[in-house]
Protein backbone atom coordinates (compact mmCIF):
# COMPACT_ATOMS: atom_id res chain seq x y z
CA UNK A 1 0.00 0.00 0.00
CA UNK A 2 1.47 3.65 -1.29
CA UNK A 3 1.73 6.17 1.60
CA UNK A 4 -1.43 8.04 0.38
CA UNK A 5 -3.64 4.85 0.49
CA UNK A 6 -2.36 4.39 4.39
CA UNK A 7 -2.93 7.74 5.26
CA UNK A 8 -6.53 7.87 3.59
CA UNK A 9 -7.61 4.39 5.06
CA UNK A 10 -5.89 5.18 7.98
CA UNK A 11 -3.98 1.84 8.07
CA UNK A 12 -1.45 3.43 11.08
CA UNK A 13 -3.62 5.58 12.75
CA UNK A 14 -2.39 8.61 10.79
CA UNK A 15 -3.27 12.18 12.81
CA UNK A 16 -2.22 15.45 10.95
CA UNK A 17 -3.60 18.47 11.94
CA UNK A 18 -3.21 21.88 11.19
CA UNK A 19 -3.54 23.89 8.15
CA UNK A 20 -1.74 20.97 6.26
CA UNK A 21 -4.52 18.49 7.63
CA UNK A 22 -7.11 20.56 6.40
CA UNK A 23 -5.92 21.58 2.97
CA UNK A 24 -4.64 17.83 2.32
CA UNK A 25 -8.00 16.44 3.68
CA UNK A 26 -10.25 18.51 1.11
CA UNK A 27 -7.73 17.44 -1.51
CA UNK A 28 -8.77 13.55 -0.27
CA UNK A 29 -12.50 14.74 0.23
CA UNK A 30 -12.03 13.53 3.73
CA UNK A 31 -12.02 15.55 7.06
CA UNK A 32 -8.95 15.85 9.49
CA UNK A 33 -10.08 17.58 12.77
CA UNK A 34 -8.37 20.75 12.84
CA UNK A 35 -7.63 21.08 16.17
CA UNK A 36 -4.97 18.23 16.13
CA UNK A 37 -1.30 18.63 16.48
CA UNK A 38 1.24 16.57 15.09
CA UNK A 39 3.00 14.05 16.57
CA UNK A 40 6.42 14.38 18.10
CA UNK A 41 9.24 11.80 16.95
CA UNK A 42 8.97 10.00 20.53
CA UNK A 43 4.96 10.02 21.01
CA UNK A 44 4.83 7.91 16.95
CA UNK A 45 6.12 4.95 15.32
CA UNK A 46 8.99 5.52 12.94
CA UNK A 47 6.63 4.22 10.28
CA UNK A 48 3.62 6.32 10.94
CA UNK A 49 6.19 9.47 11.79
CA UNK A 50 7.99 9.12 8.15
CA UNK A 51 4.35 8.60 6.83
CA UNK A 52 2.76 11.97 8.45
CA UNK A 53 5.74 13.78 6.83
CA UNK A 54 6.30 12.68 3.48
CA UNK A 55 2.05 13.79 3.35
CA UNK A 56 3.06 16.89 4.64
CA UNK A 57 5.93 17.10 1.88
CA UNK A 58 3.47 16.37 -0.61
CA UNK A 59 0.73 18.95 0.48
CA UNK A 60 3.30 21.95 1.01
CA UNK A 61 4.54 21.38 -2.12
CA UNK A 62 1.79 21.36 -4.34
CA UNK A 63 -0.21 23.97 -2.63
CA UNK A 64 3.06 26.62 -2.03
CA UNK A 65 3.69 25.83 -6.09
CA UNK A 66 -0.13 26.81 -6.83
CA UNK A 67 0.28 29.91 -4.36
CA UNK A 68 3.72 30.69 -5.92
CA UNK A 69 2.43 30.29 -9.83
CA UNK A 70 -0.26 33.06 -8.73
CA UNK A 71 2.17 35.43 -7.10
CA UNK A 72 2.90 38.00 -10.38
CA UNK A 73 -1.30 37.86 -10.44
CA UNK A 74 -1.67 35.52 -12.73
CA UNK A 75 -0.92 31.71 -13.44
CA UNK A 76 0.96 31.62 -16.61
CA UNK A 77 0.58 28.32 -19.31
CA UNK A 78 4.58 27.51 -18.50
CA UNK A 79 3.58 27.38 -14.52
CA UNK A 80 0.94 24.94 -15.28
CA UNK A 81 2.90 22.73 -17.58
CA UNK A 82 5.82 23.29 -15.27
CA UNK A 83 3.41 21.28 -12.43
CA UNK A 84 2.01 19.10 -14.65
CA UNK A 85 5.73 17.96 -15.69
CA UNK A 86 6.44 17.28 -12.24
CA UNK A 87 3.90 15.27 -11.90
CA UNK A 88 4.47 13.59 -15.03
CA UNK A 89 8.58 13.01 -13.71
CA UNK A 90 7.04 11.55 -10.58
CA UNK A 91 4.77 9.19 -12.27
CA UNK A 92 2.00 10.01 -10.21
CA UNK A 93 -1.44 7.34 -10.59
CA UNK A 94 -4.69 9.20 -11.47
CA UNK A 95 -5.80 9.66 -8.03
CA UNK A 96 -2.26 10.87 -6.79
CA UNK A 97 -2.30 13.28 -9.57
CA UNK A 98 -5.70 14.79 -9.37
CA UNK A 99 -4.62 15.64 -5.49
CA UNK A 100 -1.79 16.99 -6.94
CA UNK A 101 -3.96 19.52 -9.17
CA UNK A 102 -6.66 19.84 -6.21
CA UNK A 103 -3.66 21.36 -3.73
CA UNK A 104 -2.33 23.87 -6.86
CA UNK A 105 -5.57 25.17 -6.95
CA UNK A 106 -6.04 25.30 -3.15
CA UNK A 107 -2.83 27.37 -3.52
CA UNK A 108 -4.38 29.82 -5.77
CA UNK A 109 -6.86 30.54 -3.73
CA UNK A 110 -6.80 34.32 -1.77
CA UNK A 111 -7.52 32.97 1.72
CA UNK A 112 -4.34 30.25 1.38
CA UNK A 113 -2.63 30.61 4.51
CA UNK A 114 0.81 30.57 3.66
CA UNK A 115 2.75 31.26 6.88
CA UNK A 116 0.49 28.72 8.75
CA UNK A 117 1.22 26.04 6.06
CA UNK A 118 5.18 27.27 6.34
CA UNK A 119 5.18 26.98 9.85
CA UNK A 120 3.54 23.43 10.14
CA UNK A 121 6.19 21.87 7.42
CA UNK A 122 8.52 23.31 8.81
CA UNK A 123 7.66 21.55 12.38
CA UNK A 124 7.46 19.03 10.24
CA UNK A 125 10.96 18.72 8.70
CA UNK A 126 12.92 20.70 10.41
CA UNK A 127 15.05 17.86 11.06
CA UNK A 128 15.77 17.08 7.73
CA UNK A 129 17.36 20.31 6.11
CA UNK A 130 17.77 17.64 3.16
CA UNK A 131 14.28 17.81 2.36
CA UNK A 132 13.46 21.50 3.15
CA UNK A 133 16.32 21.70 0.19
CA UNK A 134 14.36 19.61 -2.17
CA UNK A 135 11.19 21.65 -1.38
CA UNK A 136 12.90 25.19 -2.07
CA UNK A 137 14.26 23.80 -5.19
CA UNK A 138 11.05 22.50 -6.77
CA UNK A 139 9.56 26.33 -5.92
CA UNK A 140 12.50 27.78 -7.69
CA UNK A 141 11.72 25.25 -10.58
CA UNK A 142 8.00 26.30 -10.68
CA UNK A 143 9.55 30.48 -10.52
CA UNK A 144 11.70 29.70 -13.31
CA UNK A 145 8.70 27.88 -15.56
CA UNK A 146 8.04 31.20 -17.12
CA UNK A 147 11.63 32.90 -16.95
CA UNK A 148 13.09 34.63 -14.24
CA UNK A 149 11.36 35.02 -10.95
CA UNK A 150 9.56 38.54 -10.94
CA UNK A 151 9.72 41.30 -7.86
CA UNK A 152 6.83 39.49 -6.31
CA UNK A 153 7.84 35.87 -6.92
CA UNK A 154 11.41 36.52 -5.66
CA UNK A 155 9.82 38.40 -2.79
CA UNK A 156 7.53 35.40 -2.00
CA UNK A 157 10.29 32.90 -2.32
CA UNK A 158 12.73 34.73 0.22
CA UNK A 159 9.43 35.24 2.29
CA UNK A 160 9.36 31.22 2.09
CA UNK A 161 12.92 30.67 2.85
CA UNK A 162 12.65 33.02 5.90
CA UNK A 163 9.58 31.42 7.05
CA UNK A 164 11.86 27.65 6.67
CA UNK A 165 15.06 29.36 8.23
CA UNK A 166 17.11 28.82 4.97
CA UNK A 167 19.48 31.84 4.87
CA UNK A 168 19.41 34.38 1.67
CA UNK A 169 23.28 32.86 1.14
CA UNK A 170 21.70 29.32 0.77
CA UNK A 171 19.25 30.68 -1.44
CA UNK A 172 21.29 32.77 -3.79
CA UNK A 173 23.71 29.35 -4.23
CA UNK A 174 20.90 27.31 -4.80
CA UNK A 175 19.15 29.94 -7.48
CA UNK A 176 22.80 29.94 -9.09
CA UNK A 177 23.08 25.93 -9.52
CA UNK A 178 19.59 26.02 -11.02
CA UNK A 179 20.24 28.78 -13.53
CA UNK A 180 23.46 26.91 -14.58
CA UNK A 181 21.89 23.59 -14.27
CA UNK A 182 19.21 24.91 -17.19
CA UNK A 183 21.85 26.83 -19.39
CA UNK A 184 24.22 23.30 -19.36
CA UNK A 185 21.29 21.29 -20.18
CA UNK A 186 20.58 22.97 -23.05
CA UNK A 187 23.87 22.94 -24.38
CA UNK A 188 24.88 19.29 -23.29
CA UNK A 189 22.35 18.54 -26.72
CA UNK A 190 24.74 20.25 -28.97
CA UNK A 191 27.23 17.86 -30.35
CA UNK A 192 29.24 20.24 -32.08
CA UNK A 193 30.00 22.98 -29.96
CA UNK A 194 32.26 26.06 -30.47
CA UNK A 195 35.00 26.66 -27.99
CA UNK A 196 33.36 29.44 -26.40
CA UNK A 197 29.93 27.03 -25.64
CA UNK A 198 32.47 24.43 -24.44
CA UNK A 199 34.03 26.82 -22.54
CA UNK A 200 30.37 28.08 -21.38
CA UNK A 201 29.49 24.66 -20.57
CA UNK A 202 32.16 24.09 -18.49
CA UNK A 203 31.79 27.07 -16.63
CA UNK A 204 27.83 25.80 -16.24
CA UNK A 205 29.19 22.78 -14.90
CA UNK A 206 31.02 24.39 -12.30
CA UNK A 207 28.41 26.56 -11.55
CA UNK A 208 26.11 23.23 -10.90
CA UNK A 209 28.30 22.41 -8.22
CA UNK A 210 28.22 25.63 -6.56
CA UNK A 211 32.40 26.26 -7.67
CA UNK A 212 33.95 28.31 -10.02
CA UNK A 213 36.55 27.12 -12.37
CA UNK A 214 39.30 28.53 -10.10
CA UNK A 215 38.06 25.07 -7.87
CA UNK A 216 40.96 22.88 -6.60
CA UNK A 217 40.85 19.26 -7.71
CA UNK A 218 40.05 18.46 -3.99
CA UNK A 219 36.73 21.06 -3.81
CA UNK A 220 35.49 19.89 -6.67
CA UNK A 221 35.21 16.47 -5.43
CA UNK A 222 34.33 17.56 -1.82
CA UNK A 223 31.39 19.68 -3.52
CA UNK A 224 30.24 16.76 -5.97
CA UNK A 225 30.38 14.13 -2.93
CA UNK A 226 28.49 16.71 -0.57
CA UNK A 227 25.68 17.29 -3.10
CA UNK A 228 25.14 13.45 -4.28
CA UNK A 229 25.23 13.18 -0.42
CA UNK A 230 22.52 15.54 0.10
CA UNK A 231 20.01 14.72 -3.05
CA UNK A 232 20.31 10.58 -2.53
CA UNK A 233 17.31 9.36 -3.55
CA UNK A 234 17.49 6.29 -0.92
CA UNK A 235 18.19 8.59 1.89
CA UNK A 236 15.87 11.43 0.82
CA UNK A 237 12.98 8.67 1.04
CA UNK A 238 14.19 7.56 4.73
CA UNK A 239 14.14 10.92 5.68
CA UNK A 240 10.70 11.69 4.42
CA UNK A 241 10.43 12.17 0.90
CA UNK A 242 7.00 10.69 -1.08
CA UNK A 243 8.64 7.69 -2.89
CA UNK A 244 6.78 8.86 -6.37
CA UNK A 245 9.44 12.29 -5.69
CA UNK A 246 12.61 9.69 -5.99
CA UNK A 247 12.36 10.45 -9.50
CA UNK A 248 12.93 13.67 -9.46
CA UNK A 249 16.31 13.32 -6.61
CA UNK A 250 17.64 10.83 -9.16
CA UNK A 251 17.16 13.11 -11.93
CA UNK A 252 19.04 15.87 -9.65
CA UNK A 253 21.76 13.10 -8.90
CA UNK A 254 22.30 12.71 -12.50
CA UNK A 255 22.67 16.45 -13.45
CA UNK A 256 25.41 16.37 -10.53
CA UNK A 257 27.07 13.61 -11.69
CA UNK A 258 27.14 15.04 -15.48
CA UNK A 259 28.43 18.51 -14.74
CA UNK A 260 31.19 16.51 -12.18
CA UNK A 261 32.13 14.38 -15.17
CA UNK A 262 32.37 17.33 -17.87
CA UNK A 263 35.48 18.86 -15.02
CA UNK A 264 37.19 15.80 -14.59
CA UNK A 265 37.22 15.48 -18.45
CA UNK A 266 38.42 19.20 -18.99
CA UNK A 267 41.06 18.61 -16.66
Amino acid sequence: MSWLGAVVGGAFGFLLGGPLGAIFGASVGIQFDKGLTSLTSDEALNQEEQQRVQTAFFTATFSVMGHLAKADGRVSAEEISLAKRVMDEMALTSDMRTRAINLFQQGKKADFPLDTVLAQFYKECHRRPDLLRMFLVIQLQAAFADGFPDSNEESLLLHICSRLRISRFNYERLKIQLQAQYRFHRRSGSYHKKPQEKKSSLQDAYGILGLTPSASKAEVKNAYRRLMSQNHPDKLVAKGLPEEMMRLAKEKTQKISKAYETIQKAG
